[in-house]
């Protein structure tokens, strides 16, 4: 009997697997290039959208430099917002001594009089204790932010009330909803309301802060005071007022007491009443502005806002 002819087995073998790995190929590579979706369709993948870019910064006025000198006989006239008198004296000091022979000559008059000054030409810088509204940006202004501020809300030492407001309290008494201090938890007594007048920027800003644009009330409990100044306000607070001023103005007064709001005091991180300052100006900025500004926004300007030197 004749023997069969033919491949041996192992043949056979090696071409099953060679088979399989090209089987196996053809399929990781359609996986690997599309994805079945829940409801039996492919699709293919795509990599996730990038995050969106950040909305642009709104700057306002120009990059001031600072001189390297400034002719002695330049003189820089500020108007402004009596929340910015101290940074304004120590601004006037630094840079009259960095720079012998030169003058800037200050007065608070209140935001809105320093602007009108500046607009009229009395006055060469606006301290403002508010951000430029659309319309005075349309009379040729521009601002510079300069530092950053807390507003206090007051009473005098002799106060017998010792306790904090939370923001709608403060709200309520500026409004004339409450006027009495027993409704705060303090004795039966009116609460007196001593106001800044309306051209004040602290005026302005505390009305957005707490008021929330609303008007201030007209009670008989509340009186505005004639001008813009501090000292005075802190005078007529007695020992059943309350009142707000800057706070670098009243943190080392011994003749008032900060009251907490909402548990927190300006030195707080989060505390609620804070608020930009800046130096307004005509564009374009004359010689005399370019130089101040220069020096103020410079190392060596915020320094001696701080410190007074």
């Amino acid at each position: 009997m004749a023997k069969k002819s033919g491949p041996p087995p192992i043949v056979y073998i090696l071409i099953i697997l060679i088979l399989a790995a090209l089987g196996y190929w053809f399929f990781t590579r359609n996986q690997g290039s599309e994805s079945i979706n829940p409801m039996g369709t492919s699709e293919t993948q795509q990599t996730p959208p990038a995050a969106p870019p950040a909305a642009p910064t709104a700057s306002s006025g120009e990059n001031f430099s600072m001189p390297t000198s400034v002719p002695a006989g330049t003189t820089a006239n500020i108007d402004g917002s009596t929340s910015m008198v101290t940074i304004n004296q120590n601004l006037k000091q630094g840079f009259e001594g960095q720079f012998p022979g030169t003058t800037v000559a200050t007065t608070a008059n209140g935001t809105d009089n320093g602007i009108q000054a500046v607009l009229s030409g009395n006055a060469d810088i606006a301290a403002i204790s508010r951000p430029l509204t659309p319309e005075e940006q349309g009379q040729g202004l521009a601002a510079v932010a300069i530092a950053s501020d807390r507003i206090a809300v007051v009473v005098g030492a002799d106060n017998p009330y010792r306790q904090g407001l939370t923001r709608e309290q403060v709200r309520q008494i500026f409004q004339g909803e409450i006027t009495n201090w027993s409704a705060v938890g303090g004795p039966d007594r009116e609460i007196r309301v001593i106001n800044r007048p309306a051209v004040s920027g602290t005026h302005q800003a505390f009305q957005e802060m707490v008021l929330d644009g609303g008007n201030f009330g007209t009670t008989p409990n509340i009186t505005t005071m004639p001008r813009d100044e501090t000292t005075g306000l802190l005078r007529e607070l007695g020992d059943n007022g309350i009142g707000y001023a800057t706070y670098a103005q009243v943190a080392n007064q011994q003749t008032v007491r900060v009251v907490p709001i909402g548990g927190m005091t300006p030195e707080a991180a989060n505390y609620p009443l804070q608020r930009i300052l800046y130096y307004a100006y005509k564009t374009p900025p004359n010689q005399a502005v370019q130089y101040f500004l220069g020096y103020a926004t410079s190392p060596e300007g915020q320094q001696a806002m701080l410190s007074g030197n």
